[in-house]
């Protein structure tokens, strides 16, 4: 067996691989003989078959599979051995020119294409500057998360007519476009909130209305066509509720109005815990607290947004582009050229960071352990349970959930990933100067 490189480029490579008899005879004996004793074929008691019976049967298809096998194994080693980066995977390259009678006696010659990575250096230092927005509550938002705690503690009433933020329970039916209740069309009861009413128009319309009052609702109009809104309100698929075109006729059953606990004692006893909070005042910078450190969430997805795209247009390199067109359509034979052109520049720039990334592991010594795994996998569960149950599960529980997660090979792939993705940010952290800047919550949402 001979195995050559030929160095395109730096980018590109072609690998030739020479396969003598010799090299693929021992491989194809032995697979023949295990084939030989696991085959059940008539006229022959099992385990019995002659090797020579089963050559004659299925030879090529062995000597097919037997070939790609030493191929790829060959080819991974050679790899390995060389220390190749590679990105994606080798591309065979076919060669019109050459034919095989595979007799069991070819010398066989097979090319790959490979695409390498690219040198670089990565060079972070304090003189690199990034923005670290820290995030302030103004009042708007302070009034409304205020607003929404004070209604979940609050008491449910029947008022007489409708206001703003009320909810209406009623009858929805299908209007034809002549007004007519439209036969065997969408009829349900439901509760229709105004606060997710978007148009002030049809908002309107449905303040001030009593029990057995009529209207007509535009639904599409309602929900500035939120097909996600719809389908949950008629109880329907996406699809059906984007393509909705009929208004509704609104029946009033009942009003139902949540009245805002009062700002007293045993409201902030229920909130925080006897005597935590005794005052408004303190009941609002406790608010304030919750909101900014959910808000410190939002600020750190920021500062990772901005240290990626900081860190993409700072190194500047090339990638082999043609090779990983061709690799990412040969993985997708379904994939378009539309496709391909349209998606390739995000997959690029992903590719690129990985490639960052990698590099500051290996340079920095950064370590992934079990227990930074196992720790954050547990952080996330805790997240989830904790949106059924405040409480959440004890640690003993929470830690056998955690086990069993990990367990499951994606699961653990992808909280791995999350943790070298930690870890990258953090050393860059580390190095270049954060620059710290207030912004508003209003103002942050519009970046």
């Amino acid at each position: 067996m001979n195995i050559s490189q030929e160095k395109i480029d730096n980018l590109n490579a072609v690998v030739k691989i020479n396969i003598n008899p010799e090299d693929y005879q021992p491989r194809v004996d032995k697979a023949i003989k295990d084939q030989a004793k696991k085959a059940k074929i008539p006229g022959f008691r099992p385990g019995m078959v002659p090797p020579s019976h089963i050559k004659r049967m299925y030879g090529k298809s062995i000597l097919v599979d037997e070939i790609n096998n030493l191929l790829s194994d060959t080819l991974n080693k050679y790899i390995d051995e060389e220390k190749l980066e590679v990105l994606g995977q080798p591309l065979p390259k076919f060669d019109g020119d050459k034919h095989y009678n595979w007799d069991f006696t070819d010398n066989f010659e097979f090319n790959y294409e490979l695409g390498l990575a690219p040198d670089f250096t990565v060079d972070f230092s304090a003189g690199d500057k990034i923005s670290q927005y820290v995030i302030k509550v103004d009042e708007e938002t302070l009034a409304a998360r205020i607003k929404n705690i004070r209604r979940s503690y609050g008491k449910m009433t029947n008022p007489d007519v409708s206001a703003d933020d009320d909810v209406l329970y009623a009858d929805l039916a299908q209007l034809s476009p002549d007004g007519s209740v439209f036969e065997d069309g969408i009829a349900i009861t439901a509760s229709v909130r105004l606060d997710q009413i978007k148009d002030e128009a049809v908002k309107a319309s449905l303040i001030g209305l009593k029990k057995g009052d009529v209207v007509t609702l535009d639904i599409q109009k309602a929900y500035d066509n939120d097909a996600a809104k719809i389908a949950g309100l008629l109880k329907i698929d996406e699809e059906t509720a984007a393509d909705l075109k009929s208004n509704f006729q609104l029946t009033v059953k009942n009003v139902n109005r949540l009245e805002e606990s009062d700002l007293n004692q045993e409201f902030f006893d229920k909130l925080f815990g006897e005597g935590t909070v005794s005052t408004e005042d303190e009941f609002r910078a406790k608010i304030t607290e919750e909101i900014e450190g959910m808000m410190g969430q939002d600020a750190e997805r920021k500062l990772q947004e901005e240290i990626y795209n900081y860190t993409i247009n700072k190194f500047q390199f090339t990638l082999p582009d043609e090779f990983l067109k061709r690799w990412l359509k040969a993985s997708d034979e379904k994939m378009t050229a539309e496709d391909l052109e349209g998606g390739y520049n995000d997959f690029a720039q992903n590719l690129k960071w990985t490639l960052i990334g990698n590099k500051i592991i290996r340079e920095q010594n950064i370590k992934i352990e079990y227990e930074d795994v196992f720790q954050t996998a547990k952080f996330r569960l805790d997240q989830q349970f904790r949106m059924y149950s405040p409480t959440g599960l004890s640690d003993e529980q929470l830690g056998q959930y955690t086990v069993q997660y990990l367990q499951n090979k994606e699961n653990a792939n992808k909280i791995f990933e999350e943790v070298k993705a930690l870890k990258i940010f953090a050393y860059i952290k580390s190095v270049v100067t954060l620059e710290p800047k207030e912004i508003l919550y209003t103002d942050f949402q519009k970046l």
